[in-house]
């Protein structure tokens, strides 16, 4: 078996992923700001770093993932002034909603998840530090990263400084020294959160949250730091800039790993086209978080994904295959190496290929002759689907509990009964009545099937 290979973004090459330490590998990305729902932007790096933890804890003997909260900002103050509630109760309740959403996805829990207002104690000693180098300023009760005090500056993003003063969008004041610098701690108004501080009671900015949450809980430096494209330029050049220069060191993380923008039918998601989406609105749809999680695994994560209905509809219908295949399957207790899923994961988190891998163990599951064959290609199968998240439920839980015939008022009960008035039917030869049954059923989208052992039934 190969081993794992990784694009590195700060290299802008594929890399074979060597440990700082190989008996403990450590993981950050950046995580939600809590204010509002989760969109499905939003959940593609949940998923994608989801699978990488998955393969890494497969790996190596100890993992740990970090994702922060961001629990201080500007969007949080004003979301909690227009909703007339303390920010506390704000960012609690929009945290645990994003738990809830995170969690149907069937995305595991980071193993630290630091919350931005338990660590500015931190956030104020490295700050202390970036002054002291001669790397940050104090100015009109700011202070301020002197971008010009770091050659190195921009080496991720690849960006000219013009390129980069223009995608900052810096704030213009008179107290910078620089365009480009950007602010490590601001001045607080007595109705907004603040902290003391040697500036004076104020508040983080953005970029120094992830430079002193990622040193608490993983030291420096450290193996993997990933998140979305767009979080390349300022966020990730700027914890970069900070971390590097208050330390010392020329190395934050060792990889940089950043997934593709998300699209809803060819355009970008935007509010103002109508087009954007939480997960919370596609759960409320009907549809199960795994179809979700398939749709987005469908296209390898340095990619564009283009979101469409069609793309959701076929999802479902896939996972309803593999489900139909694996109720019919005979449990095994042997252990499941699937090695070909595994390979493709290695290179890059090929999902696609994963996927592809999935579906030739589906087909020799569906061709297997004898029933310690069947029981070891279904192991193999959800063997490999693990990897991904995905196959991991009950099959007739999975077939039963999907799809649009619950909120078309028949529940389970409703649906024995007729499958139960049917078979009497046919039994009493009133193949009229048996039809009309089944084709009530098919209306509420409630697929039976008549076999040896009965009739099976699931909603389609």
């Amino acid at each position: 078996m190969t081993g794992l290979v990784l694009h590195n973004t700060l290299t802008r090459r594929k890399e074979p992923f060597a440990p700082l330490d190989p008996g403990h590998v450590r993981m950050y990305v950046c995580g939600p700001t809590v204010y509002d729902r989760a969109h499905l932007g939003n959940a593609r790096p949940v998923i994608v770093f989801d699978v990488l933890y998955r393969v890494l804890k497969r790996l190596y003997p100890r993992v740990t993932y970090a994702r922060n909260i961001t629990d201080v900002e500007d969007k949080i103050i004003a979301a909690a002034a227009a909703n007339k509630e303390p920010i506390a109760a704000l960012t609690a309740r929009t945290e645990a909603m994003y738990h809830a959403d995170m969690d149907a996805l069937g995305a595991l829990r980071p193993d630290v998840e630091p919350r931005a207002t338990d660590h500015v104690a931190e956030m104020v000693a490295l700050i202390e530090k970036l002054v002291a180098r001669g790397h940050a300023y104090e100015a009109d009760g700011h202070v301020l990263f002197g971008v010009p005090s770091m050659t190195a500056y921009g080496e991720l993003s690849g960006r000219s400084r013009d390129e980069m003063i223009a995608g900052a969008r810096v704030e213009v004041a008179p107290y910078k020294r620089d365009p480009a610098d950007f602010v490590l701690w601001k001045p607080s108004t007595p109705e907004q959160p603040g902290w003391p501080s040697p500036w004076g009671r104020g508040r983080p900015g953005w970029h120094i949250e992830c430079s002193a949450m990622s040193e608490r809980w993983l030291g420096m430096p450290f193996d993997i730091h990933g998140g979305g494209i767009d979080l390349i330029f300022p966020h990730h050049e700027n914890e970069i800039a900070q971390t590097r220069c208050a330390h010392g060191i020329p190395l934050m993380a060792k990889v940089w790993m950043h997934n593709g923008f998300l699209m809803v039918e060819g355009e970008k998601m935007s509010k103002s086209l109508g087009n954007f989406f939480t997960v919370r609105d596609m759960l409320d749809q009907g549809h199960a978080g795994e179809t979700l999680r398939l749709v987005m695994l469908q296209t390898h994560y340095r990619q564009p994904l283009d979101w469409r209905a069609e793309g959701i509809a076929r999802a479902k219908e896939t996972l309803d295959r593999f489900y139909l295949a694996l109720r019919g399957a005979p449990v095994g207790a042997a252990a499941a190496e699937p090695r070909a899923v595994i390979e493709a994961l290695l290179d890059d988190l090929n999902t696609p290929s994963a996927l592809s891998a999935l579906h030739a163990d589906l087909a020799a599951l569906n061709k297997a002759a004898t029933e310690p064959e069947r029981a070891s290609a279904r192991a193999r199968l959800v063997a490999g689907g693990a990897l991904l998240g995905l196959l991991q439920a009950e099959p007739e839980a999975w077939l039963r509990g999907t799809g649009a015939a619950a909120s078309a008022g028949l529940d389970d009960a409703a649906i024995e009964a007729l499958i139960a008035g049917r078979n009497a039917a046919r039994k009493a030869k009133d193949f009229k009545e048996a039809d009309r049954i089944r084709a009530e059923l098919a209306a509420a989208r409630v697929i039976i099937e008549d076999g040896p052992k009965g009739t099976t039934w699931r909603r389609g």
